[in-house]
């Protein structure tokens, strides 16, 4: 039963971990922009899947505000892909994104039809789901000369590198400590609880003896002469 518990929650965390890497860490898709606009956002349960307002504007009064939006087409297989442009600033995750009103006036200059594409690579974090009316956030944009380009991830690379490093040194100080500290000390308690139980051994048996003797005794008296 506690290994399953174990193991479930373990599965939780790891889960957990994956789907927060997953959508933090930058992602590239080659596009075709088709359109760039702001359109008024009644936010609600997907609050938590946009960012803050823009750097250096006040918070709107009430769920709702305007969301910069650049519409697509993905090369790689002819679907739309909405993405939303929106400041991170100095949240999370750290993009340290200021400039989302550079990144729409680019977005509408890049604008291309299908008879005369002009491939873009959009580089964002996020997912995009209809049902929850979230979208992924553009963070850059690089033209490109041809859908066909390779797109290697160093960024996540070298991220996922290092916290796999330091996961392993997080590994071997836990390992270090608890040789050095956690078992020395089970170890100790072991022997005392050994020495205790051997004391209460010790003196059930001469408790035993004790109440043998006794009844000897009682049973001696009670003999007829």
């Amino acid at each position: 039963m506690l290994r399953t518990l174990k193991w479930s929650l373990i599965s939780i965390v790891a889960l957990f971990v994956i789907g927060l890497l997953h959508y933090t860490l930058p992602q590239h898709d080659v596009v075709r922009i088709v359109g760039a606009n702001t359109q008024r956002i009644d936010l609600g349960e997907n609050a938590w899947f946009f960012a803050a307002p823009d750097a250096g504007t006040s918070a709107t009064v009430g769920n709702n505000r305007d969301v910069k939006f650049i519409e697509t087409i993905l090369a790689s297989n002819g679907r739309p892909m909405v993405y939303r442009n929106e400041d991170t600033s100095w949240g999370w995750p750290p993009y340290f994104k200021v400039n989302s009103f550079d990144v729409q006036a680019q977005a509408s200059d890049l604008t291309s039809t299908a008879a005369a594409p002009r491939w873009v690579v959009m580089t964002h974090y996020g997912w995009r789901n209809q049902f929850f009316t979230i979208f992924p956030n553009a963070v850059r944009l690089r033209v490109v000369d041809s859908p066909d380009v390779t797109l290697i991830p160093w960024a996540s690379i070298i991220i996922l590198s290092l916290l796999a490093l330091l996961a392993f040194m997080a590994r071997r100080m836990w390992m270090q400590f608890r040789e050095r500290t956690i078992d020395p000390a089970l170890e100790d308690a072991g022997e005392a609880w050994d020495a205790v139980d051997a004391r209460a051994d010790a003196a059930r048996a001469q408790a035993t003896g004790a109440w043998g003797r006794f009844v000897a005794r009682m049973r001696g008296h009670r003999r007829p002469r």
